[in-house]
């Protein structure tokens, strides 16, 4: 079963109508940085959607790589997944209980592998929740399946890439961090970074994007004065980026809301840029 609107989202209503129904695949991508002290798969396992599996993005990942939850390959994307119970045509729906962290990422990352049944839950588990919803402790047992992943590198950018776009201004550089991290004015989060921004980036805090009271993505045209407020031209080549590749996905996920469906990440995001001696840093 897929959304039929073909938005990047679904909502709490949506989804309780059809929490049922074949073909389809809940996965919780709960994601809290470390300064927030909480553990997500605890907390999942205390409470999420029915029938919800858990997707890590600590672990689906490439383990080998020094920086945090970097892209895995194919192979190992479509090995975890098929544990899951997914193969080429479920319809995947991911959510959240930390502002779109990381059920953005993961939507992004089944998109990545060529996967583009995948939709996120508008408002995650607090508006599922907010609407009375039931959520349960008890734990789903899923039929591996298979599943055959492709990369499409078209929403990846790589280091290189992104010293190209930073040199020649050839797009937009959209970074997702908080305007004290990205002017340089708060140390970064993880030891060992430089602070500031890549030159030439333009800051849209993720957390500006999401309605406090519902917990939703803001309306389409709230959305698009806020991406033009920063400076960007919404027509132009965009990248996003942000501190480890996360929240970057959320201004993504934003952009494909208003229309704008191949935008890329920048996996390595900041904490690859600025880990770098020989990458250039701008701060205001």
């Amino acid at each position: 079963m897929t959304n039929e609107n073909r938005s990047p989202l679904v909502s709490s209503e949506w989804l309780a109508a059809r929490i049922d129904a074949p073909g389809i695949v809940l996965l919780d991508a709960t994601f809290f940085l470390p300064r927030q002290g909480r553990n997500a798969i605890g907390e999942f396992r205390q409470a999420h959607i029915p029938g919800a599996r858990f997707f890590d993005i600590d672990v689906i990942a490439d383990t080998d790589s020094p920086l945090p939850h970097m892209l895995p390959g194919p192979e190992r994307f479509g090995e975890a997944v098929g544990r899951m119970g997914i193969d080429n045509q479920t319809s995947v729906i991911v959510y959240d209980n930390n502002a779109f962290m990381a059920s953005a990422r993961a939507w992004w990352t089944f998109r990545v592998f060529g996967h583009d049944n995948v939709s996120v839950l508008n408002g995650g588990l607090a508006r599922w929740k907010q609407l009375g919803a039931p959520i349960t402790s008890e734990m789903s047992i899923p039929t591996p399946r298979s599943f055959q992943a492709k990369l499409n590198r078209q929403l990846v950018c790589t280091l290189e890439q992104m010293r190209e776009l930073s040199e020649n201004r050839s797009g937009q550089i959209l970074d997702a961090r908080s305007p004290a991290r990205f002017s340089g004015s708060e140390p970064e989060i993880r030891p060992g970074l430089r602070s500031g921004h890549i030159p030439g980036s333009c800051n849209l805090h993720y957390a500006t994007l999401v309605d406090p009271e519902t917990h939703t993505l803001l309306p389409a045209e709230t959305l698009r004065t806020l991406y033009r407020q920063t400076g960007a031209a919404l027509d132009e080549h965009i990248v996003t980026t942000c501190g480890s590749g996360v929240t970057a996905a959320i201004l993504a996920l934003g952009l494909f809301y208003l229309g704008r469906q191949e935008v890329p990440v920048y996996d390595g995001s900041w904490t690859e840029w600025g880990g770098r001696s020989d990458t250039l840093v701008e701060t205001e």
